[in-house]
């Protein structure tokens, strides 16, 4: 009973935000609204919000954005829950363990950022024509267990009929981020990296990417924004303008030129060379990884529990509308 009284609450705050332009009120007249984001981890990968900050859209919304990195999944949901954070980016793996963990206060995914896994096979040596076959009997540094970057690259792998546990040898004990270093250090005949770690390895000579598991995996739910069910009830209006920001930053890189992204986020990434940020946008890109709007569908949710169940980490099946809202990202598709 009270679920649904939180949940036509919440309903009508959104209807009524829709209709008054909350989000460009405060940005016109009112308070900026202080929106605390955990992001798991600091990639090109996640070029539409970076968009969103750097042309202000986030200011123009009316919300003063502080963006904290949490390296790591574990690391963003722990920031979330214990109200460090206001809103988590990361992926939506993290709620399902959440909720079938037992908790009163459900973090709920609001709005879906990437369509495609965002990370690449690495080859120690170049491979002309390469197959997944390839990798029996090699060994791989893979990511965390559970994590959504293994769980998708074990899904490629019973795909193409090869037994993650022993058909080869996958990594699973190197710290997020730390992969490509110990790569390069000699570890590991392939490795699955993200951007910008890929084309660092490229330019070094250290590794040659040969597939991309967002190519090979088809589409897949693998980060979305998220905050408990209790911030979204008392601040709708918040999280509508915050999502509006985010829809102007997906519209901006579905309609320009990966050059043109490429100068926009590369305040992001001063460490990194424009023209390396422009391969990896139009990397990214080339394979579909942003949608068009930011509604998590059942169907990419279902899809999400099957590769967990798959990989032996979903202790229950959640329901859809227990961890997934699509108000806000509705009401910003159409205000666009």
């Amino acid at each position: 009973m009270k679920r649904k009284f939180i949940r036509s609450a919440l309903v009508l705050a959104l209807l009524l935000c829709a209709v008054t332009g909350c989000g460009q009120t405060a940005a016109k007249g009112g308070q900026a609204k202080k929106v605390v984001l955990n992001e798991v981890a600091h990639s090109v990968f996640y070029a539409p919000m970076y968009v969103a900050i750097e042309e202000g859209y986030f200011e123009e919304e009316g919300i003063e954005l502080e963006l904290v990195t949490g390296f790591g999944a574990d690391k963003t949901m722990t920031a979330v829950l214990s109200g460090e954070a206001d809103i988590g980016f990361m992926g939506s793996e993290a709620s399902i363990y959440t909720y079938a963990g037992g908790t009163d206060d459900p973090v709920v995914n609001f709005a879906q950022l990437t369509q495609r896994a965002g990370n690449f096979l690495v080859s120690r040596e170049p491979v002309d024509h390469f197959s997944w076959d390839m990798l029996k009997g090699q060994d791989v540094l893979g990511g965390r267990a559970g994590g959504m970057p293994e769980m998708v690259f074990e899904y490629i792998l019973k795909k193409h009929n090869i037994d993650p546990e022993t058909d080869l040898n996958i990594d699973r004990s190197i710290d997020f981020g730390s992969t490509a270093a110990a790569f390069s250090g000699g570890q590991g005949t392939f490795t699955v990296e993200f951007e910008p770690h890929a084309t660092s390895l490229e330019e070094k000579g250290d590794g040659y990417v040969v597939a991309s598991l967002g190519t090979d995996s088809g589409y897949v739910p693998y980060t979305a924004f998220s905050a408990k069910n209790s911030y979204l009830s008392e601040n709708p209006e918040t999280v509508q303008a915050f999502t509006n920001a985010l829809q102007r930053g997906l519209d901006y890189v579905n309609s320009h030129s990966p050059e043109e992204i490429a100068e926009v986020i590369q305040p992001q990434f001063e460490e990194t060379g424009l023209s390396t940020i422009t391969a990896i946008v139009a990397r990214y890109a080339g394979q579909d990884t942003w949608p068009k709007d930011l509604v998590f569908s059942e169907d990419s949710f279902i899809l999400l529990e099957n590769i967990l169940e798959e990989s032996g980490e979903l202790p229950a099946r959640v329901p859809y509308d227990e961890l997934v809202t699509t108000q806000f990202a509705q009401n910003a598709a159409s205000a666009g």
